[in-house]
């Protein structure tokens, strides 16, 4: 058993961190090129058939940077494709999403409290709606509604803020955050995959053939890639908010999503105006900061079930708080946890003794009082009133009586 979770822990840590350095190399060549394209200039003297050209200087060398508007008469001797990070990003993040969530759905996507489900069927539930949401994204580009962007993003938009509500519903809050994380990003490759790559090895035929491309392969692709970098953020977000229980973990979770698939495509905005020598729209930070000011609000409404309890008739003492993270928490917190597959406390935090529970007495209502993210997938049930009691136990200073 020790040798199990030795392996499953550096396997974890493996992907993670494959998965990081691989997604900082795909959002570091997409923000560049993005920037590159907005930037360029139209000069007297460049070749037929550029676009424009931009100076650069970056390590104390000077860089002339020119886009053809569709493609160079003649195939280069040598061409650079960046395709590998896009790849390398989704699969090290599915095999984690594999490894973290499908493989322990029991504890990080299942929690009973919202539907009791097998785990074979989360992790089935979940997978499906990765091909589904990709196929229903491409038939809407595909359509005639892809012609017009602004259309476009409202719908899409409104599809993914339902969805994640319905994840809501189906999944914890952790694992709804990862799973519509994990299906904007598989979108986002798989426009790199399907659409960007295919119509650039088109281009890459005909040239070789001696033949004119198509515009319509480069316009394609520059159509999901614009997608991509405005739905970068978010993403980046959703990965990381499964650190932050009150995001994930309370009332108003998917409405925290909706407002941060409008934050980032704002904040994006701005760069991409600047980058393309418009004037600066700094609307669009007052716009941003609002709505983080509406995120940080609704972090205060507690958990989904915060409302159903009526008010404390006495204040909380510690010998009750002592009883419930006894009842609900110290199996896996312990110096020997009996939970199965569980041989150390999560982070080392132990709450098997009054003096460790008073000392992690921010962290116990944080996880558990003010959301709720712990126990994972409430695998323990606790109830609302408990829950409460963890709380109000903290905002009266965490008494030790």
């Amino acid at each position: 058993m020790d040798f199990y979770l030795v392996v499953s822990e550096l396997v974890s840590a493996t992907l993670r961190w494959l998965h990081v350095i691989a997604g900082i190399a795909w959002i570091g060549s997409s923000f560049y090129f993005i920037h590159l394209d907005l930037s360029l200039q139209k000069r007297v003297g460049l070749p037929d058939g550029v676009k424009g050209d931009a100076w650069q200087i970056h390590g104390g060398g000077f860089y002339q940077m020119i886009k053809f508007l569709v493609a160079p008469k003649h195939m280069p001797d040598e061409l650079t494709w960046f395709k590998w990070e896009a790849y390398a990003t989704w699969l090290s993040g599915f095999a984690l999403l594999v490894v973290v969530y499908y493989l322990q759905a029991d504890l990080f996507l299942i929690d009973k409290s919202v539907l009791n489900m097998s785990a074979p069927t989360a992790a089935a539930i979940a997978f499906v709606t990765l091909v589904v949401s990709w196929l229903i994204y491409e038939a809407l580009c595909r359509s005639p509604l892809g012609k017009h962007a602004v259309a476009l993003a409202l719908v899409g938009y409104v599809y993914l803020v339902a969805l994640t509500y319905g994840f809501t519903h189906v999944f914890s809050g952790r694992g709804a955050f990862t799973q519509i994380g994990a299906l904007i990003g598989t979108i986002m490759v798989a426009n790199v995959f399907a659409v960007i790559m295919p119509n650039q090895r088109k281009t890459v035929a005909a040239l070789i053939a001696g033949e004119k491309p198509d515009p319509v392969w480069g316009e394609l692709g520059k159509q999901r890639s614009v997608h991509n970098n405005y739905l970068t953020l978010p993403v980046v977000f959703l990965m990381l908010s499964n650190h932050y229980p009150l995001f994930f973990a309370t009332k108003y979770n998917w409405i925290i999503v909706a407002i941060v698939l409008i934050i980032g495509p704002v904040i994006r905005h701005f760069f991409n105006a600047r980058h393309e020598g418009k004037e600066s729209p700094w609307w669009t930070w007052f716009v941003a900061a609002f709505a983080m000011m509406l995120v940080l609000w609704l972090t205060t409404t507690g958990p989904k079930d915060a409302g159903k309890t009526g008010a404390l008739e006495q204040k909380p003492t510690f010998a009750q708080v002592n009883e419930i993270v006894s009842s609900r928490c110290s199996m896996c917190h312990a110096a020997e946890p009996v939970w199965a597959g569980i041989g150390e406390a999560p982070k080392d935090i132990r709450l098997d003794s009054p003096e460790a529970i008073r000392l992690h007495a921010k962290l116990i209502a944080l996880q558990a009082g003010r959301s709720s993210a712990m126990p994972p997938g409430n695998v323990t049930e606790i109830t609302p009133q408990e829950r409460q009691v963890l709380a109000a136990w903290y905002a009266a200073g965490a008494p030790a009586e």
